[in-house]
């Protein structure tokens, strides 16, 4: 972190280390023989209907020696090919799902979004909360905790919580807390919520997507885990900003807040600027979000409405905004354009990602593939295990691979096409496949230092990673014993 000094853990960047799984797949397409699965009819319970579905059959798989699948350099007349793996992977599928559906969906959510974070009404909502509840201070942690987890759950808050450090650090000095105290507050509650989410439209629902399952399926499971994740995380806050204000010299961040007091002065929070066109906003946004349940619960709906579903939201808002005077017309459009902007890398990851898989012969458990070769010789390897630890392996490999692609989306794109068949191989559930990855997938942020959300939220509160790092350890080993232990129960209950 540069404020202090150091720079942050410099990983490769995602489209490095897809680069090279994409050098690898090439590598392997030649080395590995292809082999291809039979189906089975799995019948399933689902909204209290009975619903025939295929998956894979692990007896059936059998290798196909006779044929070569090795990729070429280049490839003529659409062909996959070493060099054309970004382009056919960004231009595979369809509007139902990856990756064209799914480049689609993160774009135009992205570019709803930013409509809705350049009105500023989420960020007024939040600072009238903290106004209102600053002088109850048995009630503000915990308020403001579960409003950030909201956040996280709702529509994956996570790098706008640096904004929120800015805002609440004068407030936390003023109350006699610290700088870690305002990091467990906004990103923490972020992640955690990020982690247990229901309907988070930029990981949940993209892996649900991939993995072939009902979009927000299992709510019920999650809407369980996030409160007590919350109420974990609330209480491990109120404890730790309890000890800190007795005795603030127990403060891993001590000497650095010493020195932005000495710099700034105990300051003063911001003022709260909220409006009855703010509190329009934000109606609006709930109630398309009761919408957006209310049409996947009750008619099905998947990518396609939803992600227009999003943009109407955003559509609507802009045009509060602009009658408003909040926004003008050229302003919403900007903010669409940058919001979209600003998720147009995880997009691409998606559509490279695919990419990959085209390479390694499809994700088509009927058609020879090295995909599936890989996919059976690692259920292999996982079939030794019993079920329950087969998906808590599946957890780790999740929370491990976030190291590398700190990126809800890009991970979801990278994992999900192997995890979500390689469930079907052990005997669990695509629904505890997706679990394992947004628990993995969000945990971790709190404590990875290729994460630039905390690497952001520690800079502006002046908190060097290796500081943070060995505060935060053990929250994070609280956190992945809690994830480990939905895990199990997840496998127990044969959650769906």
């Amino acid at each position: 972190m540069k404020t202090a000094g150091k720079n942050p853990v410099n990983m490769p960047d995602a489209f490095v280390i897809l680069f090279f799984v994409m050098v690898f797949a090439a590598i392997a397409s030649h080395l590995v023989p292809a082999g291809s699965f039979g189906m089975q009819d799995v019948v399933m319970e689902q909204n209290g209907e009975t619903e025939v579905l295929q998956r894979i059959d692990p007896a059936s798989f059998a290798l196909d020696t006779e044929q070569s699948y090795g990729v070429p350099l280049f490839a003529e007349g659409g062909g996959i090919g070493f060099l054309n793996y970004a382009f056919e992977g960004l231009v595979s599928g369809d509007k139902w799902g990856s990756a064209i559906g799914v480049i689609a969906f993160i774009l135009l959510t992205g570019g709803a979004f930013g409509i809705i974070m350049q009105t500023g009404a989420i960020h007024n909502g939040i600072l009238a909360l903290i106004d209102k509840t600053k002088n109850m201070e048995a009630l503000f942690i915990p308020l403001m905790f579960v409003v950030f987890s909201l956040g996280g759950a709702i529509f994956g808050m996570g790098e706008e919580a640096i904004a929120f450090c800015i805002v609440l650090l004068p407030l936390m000095y003023a109350l006699g807390y610290d700088a870690i105290t305002t990091v467990l507050v906004t990103y923490v509650a972020t992640q955690i919520g990020f982690a247990a989410s229901w309907m988070n439209p930029f990981s949940i629902q993209i892996a649900q997507g991939i993995a072939d399952i009902p979009l927000m399926s299992g709510a019920e499971f999650r809407y369980v885990l996030w409160a007590v994740l919350t109420l974990f995380g609330t209480a491990f806050t109120m404890r730790y900003a309890r000890r800190i204000k007795e005795n603030p010299e127990l403060s891993f961040s001590y000497a650095t807040d010493q020195v932005v007091k000495a710099q700034h002065g105990e300051g003063q929070p911001q003022t709260s600027n909220y409006t009855k066109l703010d509190s329009l906003i934000l109606l609006a946004f709930f109630a398309g979000l009761i919408w957006i349940i209310w049409g996947v619960t009750n008619r099905g709906y998947y990518i396609p409405e939803i992600a227009s579903q999003f943009f109407t939201i955003g559509l609507v808002v802009a045009v509060l905004g602009v009658l408003g005077g909040r926004l003008t017309l050229n302003g919403a459009a900007d903010a669409f354009k940058n919001g979209a902007a600003e998720l147009l890398p995880a997009a691409l990851i998606v559509g490279m990602a695919k990419g990959i898989v085209l390479m390694l012969g499809g994700d088509d458990p009927q058609t020879p593939s090295v995909l599936n070769t890989m996919l059976y010789y690692s259920g292999q390897a996982l079939g030794d295990f019993p079920a329950w630890l087969s998906a808590w392996f599946m957890l780790v490999l999740q929370s491990v691979f976030n190291f590398f692609v700190a990126s809800g989306s890009g991970q979801a794109a990278l994992t999900m096409p192997l995890i979500a068949p390689l469930a079907d191989l052990v005997g669990i559930s695509r629904q505890i496949a997706v679990l394992a990855f947004q628990l993995g997938d969000g945990l971790t942020n709190i404590i990875i230092p290729t994460s630039a959300a905390l690497i952001g939220c520690l800079g502006v509160v002046r908190v060097d990673w290796t500081v943070w790092a060995r505060f935060a350890w053990k929250l994070y080993l609280w956190l992945f014993f809690l994830a480990s232990l939905a895990m199990l129960i997840a496998v127990s209950i044969g959650y769906q």
